[in-house]
């Protein structure tokens, strides 16, 4: 169901604040049977007394067994249900590094990959380099690959083993099939169109292939970064923003160019972060938080480092991410906002290092709360509490209505 022309029905202008909070692919697993998922395992005292007074649920961002991306994680959380409001990966990257995108531009979200000398993936992410090592490589693409078939190729480094590729030309396609096979031990798959009668498709389809095969051609001198894997191949669309539906000034408080762009597509404004030597930059965001307070009425910080370690496998290491945050927490409350909503955008557990369709544990503070059995933010808590199991589009309008956002609906 689509909530949002209701919510612009409803929505009112108020001065309280809100501030949602994302951990991005929080939710776990135990790494032995009957043993903690990673945030039961984590200390973390000042959530466990924020727990204690507020409301806790369960979220599923898509559909029960659906693995999000973290493009439908958000959009979810953000009102927008992804079953609806598609949007590739390639999109969501561009405009988080600030590209412009026309209507007929497609764009596609890059890995950097080792391959194996018999073509196989060995390291899907090439042992997640620098980011200037990802801009140095990139140079070197740049430089021998400027334009194929007579559409012009643009590349971007957006952060570590992660680059944007855009393609601009007449009578391109965005309905393509990624080219990453999501394990190693196998070849790239190939760039094919959805539907083999879309010519447009067809053609951007060729164009990646080639591309693929030009830059294993340049980089085979590379003792690792030898090759790319590409998806979320896609064209910018045009959707209402969480303005002109709700009347919030909304703010988005991200370091990774992905979660800036899925943030910008929906009408929020990025703030500048000073990221210093971690690219999750919790003091840089602490900062922009603080220092825009007045100016917005509705704030989502991201954290990405609680997924990446999950999908590295690394559960002490996100268990010690998870902690990061909880020593942060005091600072943002002391901000007192009427509402503050703590979630993940999917769960990542560490024993799959990889996404999961397993509800995240989701915390809403706030006024008009009921009585709540859970007393630490954690799965199996997650389950005792008043909220009970929503989909993820449930937050927006719950957020509004603890705001005092919403009116009465009906007669």
């Amino acid at each position: 169901m689509d909530i949002l022309p209701h919510l612009k029905e409803l929505s009112r202008r108020t001065p309280s604040k809100i501030l949602f909070v994302v951990l991005d692919g929080v939710g776990g697993l135990p790494r032995e049977p009957g043993g903690p998922t990673e945030l039961a395992a984590a200390r973390t005292p000042n959530l466990d007394a924020l727990a204690r007074k507020a409301n806790l649920g369960r979220l599923t961002m898509v559909y029960p067994g659906f693995a999000p991306g973290s493009g439908p994680g958000h959009l979810s959380l953000f009102g927008y249900d992804p079953l609806i409001y598609e949007v590739g990966r390639g999109v969501l990257s561009a405009l988080g590094l600030g590209v412009d995108l026309g209507p007929d531009d497609v764009a596609v979200r890059g890995n950097f990959a080792t391959l194996n000398p018999d073509g196989t993936v060995a390291d899907r992410r090439a042992g997640r380099p620098s980011t200037d090592e990802n801009r140095r490589v990139l140079a070197k693409l740049r430089e021998h690959i400027k334009e194929i078939d007579g559409v012009k190729v643009e590349l971007h480094t957006e952060s570590e083993h992660r680059f944007v590729l855009v393609l601009r030309g007449a009578g391109l396609g965005a309905r393509v099939h990624d080219t990453d096979p999501q394990k190693t031990g196998v070849p790239p798959l190939e760039a094919r169109p959805h539907d083999e009668s879309d010519e447009a498709s067809a053609k951007t389809a060729d164009i990646l292939n080639k591309f693929s095969a030009l830059a294993r051609q340049v980089l085979a001198d590379e003792p690792k970064i030898n090759g790319v894997l590409l998806r979320g191949v896609s064209k910018r669309p045009v959707w209402p923003t969480l303005g002109e539906i709700t009347g919030l000034t909304p703010a988005a408080i991200a370091s990774y160019p992905m979660y800036r762009g899925v943030a910008s597509l929906v009408g929020m404004t990025p703030l500048d972060v000073e990221i210093g030597d971690d690219p999750d930059a919790p003091r840089g965001k602490l900062a922009a938080i603080k220092n825009n307070w007045s100016a917005f009425d509705y704030f989502y910080l991201h954290f990405k480092k609680t997924d990446s370690t999950g999908e590295d496998g690394n559960f002490d290491e996100k268990v010690h991410k998870i902690e990061l945050f909880d020593e942060l927490l005091p600072e943002l409350l002391a901000l007192e906002p009427d509402v503050i909503a703590i979630t993940g955008d999917h769960s990542t557990p560490s024993v799959m290092k990889a996404h999961s369709w397993h509800p995240v544990p989701f915390l809403l503070y706030g006024p008009y709360l009921r009585n709540d059995a859970a007393t630490r933010f954690t799965e199996d808590e997650a389950a005792k509490g008043a909220l009970g199991d929503l989909h993820g589009t449930n937050v927006l309008p719950l957020l509004l209505a603890h705001a005092g956002k919403l009116q009465k609906f009906g007669a």
